[in-house]
C-alpha cells in the first residue's frame, strides 16, 4: 500500500506542476509570463547540472549502507551539496553578466535552484532511510506549498519576481518541514574521509549525471533538427507540443518506479546473494517493462481527448500527425535510459553510460537530420529516430543480458495484448460520452489486472511499510 502511495504522490507531484504553469500563465501577462518561464527554466537546468551528480551518487552509495557508514555518507553528502551551492550562485552570477534578465530575477532564479536542489537531497536520504511514505508524503506537500505559493504570489503582485519568491518560499517551507518530521542521523567525518567520498561520488556521479544530460538533449536536437523545416507554423507547434506533452508521463512513472524499487535492487546487488539480487533487479525490470508498456497504450488510446482539451486548434493536425510516433520513441527512449542502465549503476560502470547516451544522440541526429534532408515528413522524421534508439538499445543490453534478471516472458506477453487492446479504443468515437466511460473503464481493468499479474507493489523490505 505505501507504494500505491508513493507512485500516487508522484503522479500529484507532476499534475501539481503541469497546473502551476497553466495557473501562472493566466495570471501574468504575456512579457513577464516570458521572464518567469525563463528564469524558472534556466533554474532547474542549472539544478540538474549541480545537483544531479550527487543524487545519483547518494542514491547508489547510500542504499546499501550501514546506520554508521549512511550517517558519515550524508554528511559528506550534504558537505558536498554547500560546495555545490557556492558554484551554482558564482557561475551563474558570472553567466548572469550575459543575459538580458534582470539582476532581481537572476537573483531569484538562483535561489530557487539551490533549494530546490538542496531540499531534493534531503529528501532522497529520507527515503533510503527506509521511509518511502514520508519522502511521497513530503513530496506532494512540496508540490502543494510551490502551487500556493507561485500562485498567491503571482496573483497578489502579478509580477515575475514575485511569482519566484512564492516559488522559493514553496521549496524552503517543503525543506523546513522535512527537517521537523524527519531528522536524518549524521555523523561528522575528518577532512581527509570525507574527500575520499567526495572522490567516490565524483568519479561515478559526475559520469552519471553526464550520460543523463545527454540523454536529455537527445528531445532536444530532435526538435531543433524538426522545427528547422516546419518553422513557426501550426505544424510545427503542434509537433513541439506533442515533444512536450508526451514525455512527462513516461518521467514521472519511471521517476516514481525507481523511487519505490531501485534502493531495494542496490541492498540486495551491494548485501546479498547473487539469487537474490537477480531476483529483485527482475522485478523491478517486470514492473518497468509492463508498466510503460500498458502507459504507451492508455497514450495512444486517449491522444484524441487529450487534444481537443489541451491543444490549440491550428496546431491540432500537427499535433495528431506526429504524437503516436512520438509516444513510441519516448517508450523507447525511457528504457534505453531507466531499463539498460540498471545493471550498468548497479556497477558503477558510469563510463560506459555515458557512451551509451553519446551513441542514441549521434544516431538520432543523424537518423533525422537525414529524413528531414530527404524531403521526409516530420511523422518519418521521430519514426527513424525511434529505430536508432532501438537499436542503441540492442547494442547497450550485454550487460543486462549477462547479469540474467529476464523479466517473464508470460507477464511481458499480457503487457503487450493489453496495451495493444487499449491502443485499439483510439478508434472509438468521443461522444456521446458513454463511450468515453468505457474507454475508461476497459483500460483502468486492464491496467489493474496487469498490476495484479504482476504484484508490482509488494516489497520484500518492511521499512518500505513505514510512513
Amino acid at each position: 500500500m505505501t507504494r500505491l502511495f508513493a507512485i500516487g504522490g508522484y503522479v500529484y507531484q507532476s499534475g501539481a506542476a503541469i497546473v502551476l504553469i497553466f495557473a501562472i500563465s493566466h495570471i501574468l501577462i504575456a512579457s513577464d509570463y516570458t521572464t518567469f518561464s525563463l528564469a524558472l527554466a534556466s533554474s532547474q537546468l542549472l539544478c540538474v547540472l549541480m545537483f544531479e551528480w550527487l543524487q545519483l551518487a547518494g542514491l547508489r552509495f547510500l542504499a546499501a549502507a550501514k546506520a554508521n557508514e549512511a550517517a558519515q555518507l550524508r554528511w559528506s553528502l550534504f558537505g558536498a551539496a554547500i560546495l555545490s551551492a557556492a558554484a551554482l550562485i558564482i557561475i551563474g552570477g558570472c553567466a548572469s553578466l550575459l543575459s538580458n534578465l534582470s539582476p532581481g530575477v537572476i537573483s531569484l532564479g538562483l535561489t530557487v535552484a539551490v533549494l530546490q536542489g538542496v531540499t531534493d537531497l534531503y529528501f532522497l536520504t529520507i527515503r533510503l532511510s527506509d521511509r518511502l511514505g514520508t519522502a511521497s508524503a513530503l513530496l506532494a506537500f512540496r508540490a502543494t506549498a510551490l502551487l500556493v505559493g507561485a500562485v498567491a504570489a503571482a496573483t497578489w503582485a502579478g509580477t515575475a519576481e514575485a511569482t519566484l519568491v512564492g516559488l522559493a518560499a514553496g521549496h524552503a517551507t517543503g525543506l523546513t518541514v522535512a527537517i521537523i518530521v524527519h531528522r536524518t542521523p549524521l555523523r561528522p567525518v575528518s577532512l581527509h574521509l570525507m574527500r575520499a567520498d567526495w572522490f567516490a561520488f565524483c568519479r561515478y556521479g559526475m559520469l552519471a549525471a553526464g550520460a543523463s544530460v545527454i540523454h536529455l538533449s537527445v528531445p532536444v536536437l530532435l526538435r531543433f533538427i524538426v522545427i528547422g523545416r516546419l518553422g513557426p507554423t501550426g505544424a510545427g507547434a503542434g509537433f513541439s507540443i506533442a515533444l512536450d506533452l508526451l514525455q512527462r508521463p513516461f518521467w514521472v512513472l519511471n521517476a516514481a518506479i525507481h523511487t519505490v524499487s531501485y534502493p531495494e535492487v542496490v541492498s540486495d546487488f551491494e548485501t546479498g546473494s547473487a539469487a537474490k539480487a537477480v531476483q529483485s533487479t527482475r522485478r523491478m525490470f517486470e514492473f518497468m517493462i509492463c508498466a510503460t508498456t500498458v502507459l504507451l497504450g492508455g497514450l495512444i488510446a486517449f491522444l484524441p481527448e487529450a487534444a481537443q482539451l489541451m491543444v490549440p486548434r491550428e496546431s491540432l493536425g500537427g499535433f495528431m500527425a506526429v504524437a503516436p510516433f512520438v509516444a513510441v520513441f519516448y517508450f523507447l527512449h525511457t528504457h534505453l535510459q531507466a531499463t539498460v542502465a540498471v545493471v550498468p549503476h548497479l556497477e558503477k560502470r558510469a563510463s560506459r553510460l555515458v557512451l551509451v547516451a553519446t551513441l542514441q544522440l549521434a544516431a538520432v541526429a543523424a537518423s533525422s537530420a537525414i529524413a528531414v534532408a530527404a524531403g521526409l515528413s516530420p511523422r518519418a522524421a521521430i519514426a527513424w529516430a525511434a529505430l536508432a534508439t532501438a537499436a542503441a538499445i540492442l547494442l547497450a543490453l550485454g550487460p543486462t543480458i549477462r547479469f540474467s534478471a529476464t523479466p517473464r516472458i508470460s507477464l511481458a506477453t499480457e503487457a503487450v495484448l493489453a496495451a495493444l487492446l487499449i491502443g485499439s479504443l483510439a478508434d472509438l468515437p468521443m461522444q456521446p460520452v458513454i463511450w468515453l466511460a468505457g474507454k475508461l473503464l476497459l483500460a483502468a481493468g486492464l491496467t489493474g489486472v496487469i498490476a495484479w499479474r504482476g504484484n508490482f507493489l509488494a516489497s520484500n523490505r518492511p521499512g518500505d511499510q513505514t510512513l
